[in-house]
């Protein structure tokens, strides 16, 4: 490559890295420095998360709430995305368009209307009572709305990569399984699951570690009977104003993160065929 071509590529490639270097490696670089800034020592901070069974206990909750809104969002997008690959037409809109509206309105909207929904006078127990139930059940302000709130925020962001790895594979696969005397189980099992793994795991593994971050939906929902991570990170920074506790928090859930995807990316090679084994 010529000086020439060097200083063309260094010029396109310079918005963007600014971009980078001032909105993500700047402020994590100031993270970094606020876990290490406590005047008890450099470490304190870490010392005082790690050996604290409130932020154990909270983190442990945090990945079940999120591993749970994964498997729900898994379970239903899977018919969903199935039903988008072979919709055609204005149906296919339609459905297209009933997954992606949800994206076009606020969390926080959309938090407040589950609010809405799901108090104990509210529409869903209602219909409840109706039906026969001696009383209200307890959907706000726990684990229970948690999960409600939080499936219908994250479930395009796994019916999306699910449906477009759907629709990509090859029918013909599907037919000459079926010719060669497969039945619809095993088709199933051996040529039609394994080809859509790769949407799968993607649109979960995404899933998974937007959750471990969410605030607005737990917070609102949840309330103080079901506190997550970045609530507690939240309560550092606002009923303790300790930043450096913050910050240290914030770095080990980062540092899960990254182990997450480290071993995500060795148990599941997505840049890989499913049939190179």
């Amino acid at each position: 490559m010529t000086a020439r071509r060097r200083m063309v590529t260094l010029s396109l490639l310079a918005p963007a890295l600014l971009l980078v270097f001032v909105f993500f490696v700047v402020p994590l670089a100031r993270l970094f420095g606020l876990a290490f800034a406590n005047p008890s020592g450099p470490l304190e901070s870490f010392r005082q998360v790690v050996l604290s069974d409130v932020y154990r206990r909270v983190m442990l909750n945090t990945f079940l709430v999120s591993g749970a809104v994964t498997l729900i969002c898994a379970v239903l997008a899977w018919p969903v995305a199935y039903l988008l690959s072979r919709l055609k037409g204005v149906w296919f809109a339609v459905v297209l368009y009933g997954v992606l509206f949800p994206l076009w309105i606020s969390v926080l909207v959309r938090t407040f209307a589950w609010m809405l929904l799901l108090e104990r006078n509210g529409p869903i127990n209602r219909m409840i009572m109706a039906l026969g139930a001696s009383k209200p059940l307890p959907l706000l302000f726990n684990e229970t709305g948690v999960l409600i709130g939080m499936v219908h925020v994250m479930l395009p962001y796994l019916v999306l990569p699910l449906y477009a790895t759907m629709s990509a594979i090859d029918r013909r696969l599907i037919q000459a399984s079926d010719g060669l005397g497969a039945g619809l189980f095993d088709t199933f099992r051996r040529v039609y699951f394994p080809l859509c793994i790769p949407g799968l795991a993607g649109g979960a593994v995404f899933v998974f570690l937007l959750s471990l971050g969410f605030y607005i939906t737990p917070a609102l929902l949840g309330g103080s009977n079901a506190i997550t991570l970045s609530m507690l990170i939240a309560s550092f920074v606002t009923d303790r104003l300790d930043w450096s506790l913050a910050a240290a928090a914030s770095i080990l859930l980062i540092a899960a993160v990254g182990i997450l995807l480290a071993l995500v990316s060795r148990l599941l090679p997505l840049d890989r065929g499913v049939f190179t084994r």
